[in-house]
């Protein structure tokens, strides 16, 4: 069974025998409630209405003290120890257990200096043991013990009940919370319209440079088919071309001056012109 489930169970059963006793008869029950091992949360008992009815009666220092472990720290009890009674020691362990859970909602690194103070714990080693024995085992708390640094690190931490005035302020982080969200997320949605957009120019550019990247090849060859023609038909005139012979005897593997001059005009003219429509 899960502490939350637990949990409740618990509550459903003090209250439900809280609500069946009268006010003078309550105290032995807010005694074995604030006792118990596995009871963290006490708002419910506190809202029912016979207990309620402890107010301004011989008894109600115990509902003093079960409002003392709904929302008070060991240092609470302390300051008043002397208008309240005396705790069990069942009582003095849920109270620095609780005390734990407080600090942990206001800070999620808890050096080993504060917790001793607020614990009345004279060491290291009791500290440790009193961590990992009664909180994390228990399962309220769960961190890591950095000897190193002397202190606590918390990964989570179970709610205590909600002090009076808290809501609003809790209400007030969570809207604030939904705003920043809410401003978080427009954000974000601009961010994937520009890049979206950003995408489409450059394929278009891409686009735009390939094709021209093109028509200049196209027009380079047709530049050098024309060139070629050109010197075919100036070699073709009398006296301008090797007889059957001479062109027999002339090496295959050396080509004319005017055709390797002209094929390497055309490359390097191919290349700048690449070149430049790439830059754009």
């Amino acid at each position: 069974m899960d502490i939350e489930q637990k949990q409740a169970e618990l509550i459903d059963h003090f209250v439900n025998q809280a609500s069946t006793l009268k006010a003078s008869a309550l105290w032995p029950l807010i005694i074995e409630a604030t006792s118990h091992p596995s009871l963290f949360a006490f708002s419910e008992i506190l809202s029912v209405p016979t207990v309620s009815e402890l107010q301004g009666t011989e008894n109600s220092l115990y509902l003093d003290v079960l409002r003392l472990f709904a929302h008070g720290t060991w240092t609470d009890y302390k300051n008043n120890a002397g208008r309240l009674p005396q705790l069990v020691p069942d009582q003095v362990l849920k109270l620095k257990q609780l005390t734990v859970l407080t600090l942990a909602e206001m800070n999620k690194v808890l050096p080993y200096d504060q917790l001793m103070q607020e614990l009345d714990v004279t060491n290291v080693r009791e500290l440790e043991d009193f961590l990992i024995n009664e909180c994390m085992y228990v399962g309220i708390v769960r961190g890591k013990l950095d000897q190193l640094r002397r202190c606590f690190e918390v990964q989570f931490a179970a709610g205590r009940d909600l002090r009076p005035g808290q809501l609003g302020n809790m209400l007030q982080t969570l809207s604030n919370w939904l705003a920043t969200s809410d401003n978080l997320l427009v954000s974000i949605q601009e961010k994937i319209k520009w890049a979206d957009s950003m995408s489409e120019l450059d394929k278009k550019h891409r686009k735009d440079v390939e094709d021209r990247v093109e028509e200049v090849k196209k027009s380079l060859s047709l530049k050098a088919d024309i060139d070629f023609r050109g010197h075919e038909e100036i070699y073709s005139e009398p006296g301008g071309v090797m007889d059957y012979e001479e062109d027999r005897s002339r090496p295959k593997s050396v080509q004319p001056d005017w055709l390797r001059s002209g094929v390497l005009l055309v490359i390097r003219k191919l290349q700048e012109t690449t070149s430049n429509v790439l830059k754009i």
